[in-house]
């Protein structure tokens, strides 16, 4: 019963939940400020 006392499947897994909240959050800012980029391109482009 050694495995049941094994920790490093449990970090892993840690990682692997932290590795996907910062993806998330990656995609959501990259997201949020490509609207804003397009909202200011289309500015530039009808003041043109």
């Amino acid at each position: 019963m050694c495995w049941l006392r094994d920790e490093s499947a449990v970090s892993a897994i840690e990682y692997a939940l932290i590795a996907s909240l910062i993806a998330i959050v990656i995609i959501g800012a990259v997201q949020v400020v490509g609207t804003n980029l397009q909202s200011v391109f289309s500015t530039v482009a009808s003041d043109v």
